[in-house]
């Protein structure tokens, strides 16, 4: 039995017949043309070899000492791509965002910090990736007027190298930028606070002074902010309150101009410094210990 071609079938072959014969006659210097392989070449796929993991890092230091930071922050990343999870990585990503971080690419250095510690946590080199870390919020810090969430995130980084590693060379540095953020942080909240007073909402002026007298009591801010919540439940009527504030300001300033200031204010109200155990400003002196 002999099958015939069906429909299909033989349309295609009266289509791709008339195509094969006008292919047949095509020049073939027109065929060479389109081959790669003319004149008896042939390809040969360019292999380029890895540079030596060496030789980048030193190419990294090289151009890190030439404040070349592009060039630097490439060779140590190549490095990375090129050998990962070496000890030439690990030493790279170290390198690398040292190098971010000289560069002013705050947010690139504490993502690359970030990474050591997560990948080389008890490594030597931990503490001073966590002391980079904080570094690069600390130095993108605003001014006080401005949004104080990089000042927040530094305080937190620069608080885990005290405590992590209390030994560090990068221990005592770290304390006293934990001080400059602290009182950068209670001047916003001064700030925010004096404003709400001028504009005699009282409630959240004292909210604002009362951030700063339970979260940063060792601040130079402390004693105004003793002050303004004085004056501000004056105003309100809780005298008790205000009396409070004078008693542990006195207390604990007594030469202050802000006390004495105070005092002639709860004067010309029939009030005097008088300390409530009961009130939230002594209970909050009381658990820093600040009485003597």
């Amino acid at each position: 039995m002999t099958l015939s071609p069906s429909p299909s079938s033989k349309l295609s072959f009266r289509i791709v017949g008339p195509l094969l014969a006008m292919l047949a006659v095509l020049p073939m210097a027109a065929c060479d043309s389109l081959n790669p392989f003319d004149k008896g070449e042939v390809y040969k796929p360019e292999v380029k070899p890895d540079i030596p993991a060496e030789k980048l890092y030193n190419d990294g230091l090289a151009a890190l000492e030439q404040r070349d930071y592009e060039g630097s922050t490439k060779a140590f990343k190549d490095i990375n791509k090129i050998y990962p999870y070496s000890q030439w990585s690990k030493k790279a990503l170290m390198m690398e965002t040292y190098s971010h971080y000289l560069a002013k690419e705050f947010e690139e250095a504490s993502t690359s910090g970030k990474r050591f510690l997560q990948l080389y946590p008890a490594d030597g080199d931990a503490a001073y990736a966590a002391y980079l870390i904080a570094s690069s919020y600390y130095d993108a810090v605003l001014d006080v007027s401005r949004d104080q969430e990089r000042a927040e995130k530094a305080l937190v980084a620069f608080i885990e190298v005290v405590q992590r590693w209390p030994k560090s060379e990068y221990a005592a540095d770290s304390k006293t930028k934990i001080a400059v953020l602290r009182d950068q942080l209670a001047a916003r909240e001064m700030t925010v606070g004096r404003f709400y007073l001028n504009k005699r909402n009282y409630t959240a002026a004292i909210n604002r002074f009362r951030v700063v007298v339970s979260q940063y009591q060792t601040t130079n801010q402390i004693e105004e902010a003793l002050a303004r919540l004085a004056e501000a439940y004056l105003a309100l009527g809780i005298v008790n309150e205000a009396e409070t504030a004078a008693s542990v300001l006195g207390h604990n300033f007594p030469e202050s101009q802000w006390y004495k200031d105070t005092f002639a204010l709860l004067q010309t109200k029939g009030a005097a410094p008088k300390e409530n155990d009961e009130s939230w400003i002594t209970k909050a002196f009381k658990s820093m210990k600040l009485y003597q």
